[in-house]
């Protein structure tokens, strides 16, 4: 399916009914490579949307200079064009810092958010320096074949005891990236976000694996340290993108920290951490 956003044919999946929650992939990936368990689980009971970022999957590459701010604002008029505002907006790695970022331009579109893996940006994770090395990293890989671009990328994405048959599809995926929407997204990945983290009031599930090399649990830990009464939940075993690696486990994180937010509010930070 696609709806226009902003002159861009935005494509995304929708599937289930009930209250809706909306999945924003990571810089490699699209929608389905990334969600595909999630989209199909929880959808017996809400209404679950995973969009392809513009630059990915069936969506078309934005614009020459289209930064965090502007993928916001898409992201918003897609939730918008849907109609399915407010949502609980779940976003792995730079669809950590892409929620982050609507929650600030677009106050009240967020029931919830869910960090998976995520940052306030890479700068405001990591650090300027490490920051830097990682764009620059990621612009010279952009310019390599698709088979060694997935070569360079797909190792820190898992641990290494994931199962070639359980990320395979991932991997598909990664080989058809696109040059220009992977730079634009690893350029919008790098800004800081992390002025944001002391703003969020809505309930918030911080969610990290300990074998992940590119946001590791301390990422998740400092971010919990500035959210007001976040969750954070550490898994045991996956890397990066764990909604792939450990599906199951996902699925029921999210499914257990939705349930929870629309019955009673999260118990108050330090009281709620918990490995899984």
């Amino acid at each position: 399916m696609h709806v226009e956003v902003g002159g861009l044919a935005i494509a995304y999946e929708r599937a289930g009914s009930g209250p809706p929650v909306v999945l924003a992939h990571g810089f490699v990936g699209d929608g389905r490579s990334t969600w595909g368990s999630q989209i199909d689980a929880l959808a017996d009971e809400f209404t679950v949307v995973a969009w392809d970022a513009p630059g990915a999957g069936g969506s078309p590459d934005p614009p020459d200079g289209f930064g965090m701010d502007d993928y916001a604002d898409c992201f918003a008029a897609f939730l918008r064009a849907l109609r399915i505002e407010p949502a609980h907006l779940v976003g792995l790695s730079f669809g950590g810092a892409l929620v982050l970022a609507t929650f600030h331009r677009h106050r009240g579109l967020a029931s919830s958010l869910a960090l998976v893996s995520g940052y306030a940006g890479w700068r405001g994770s990591l650090g300027p320096a490490d920051a830097q090395q990682r764009l620059t990293r990621s612009l010279e890989v952009s310019q390599l074949p698709p088979d060694e671009f997935a070569a360079a990328m797909v190792p820190s994405m898992f641990s290494p005891s994931a199962k070639d048959e359980v990320v395979a599809t991932f991997v598909d995926s990664v080989r058809a990236f696109r040059p220009g929407g992977f730079r634009a997204m690893a350029s919008a990945s790098y800004e800081d976000q992390s002025h944001v983290l002391p703003e969020v009031d809505v309930p918030t599930l911080l969610l990290y694996a300990d074998h992940d090399v590119r946001a590791p649990v301390a990422v998740g830990e400092a971010t919990h340290a500035v959210v007001r009464g976040s969750l954070l939940v550490v898994l045991r075993g996956p890397g990066h993108v764990s909604s792939v690696e450990a599906p199951n486990e996902v699925t029921r994180e999210l499914r257990r920290f939705l349930r929870s937010v629309s019955s009673r509010p999260l118990r108050l930070k330090g009281l709620n951490t918990r490995p899984s």
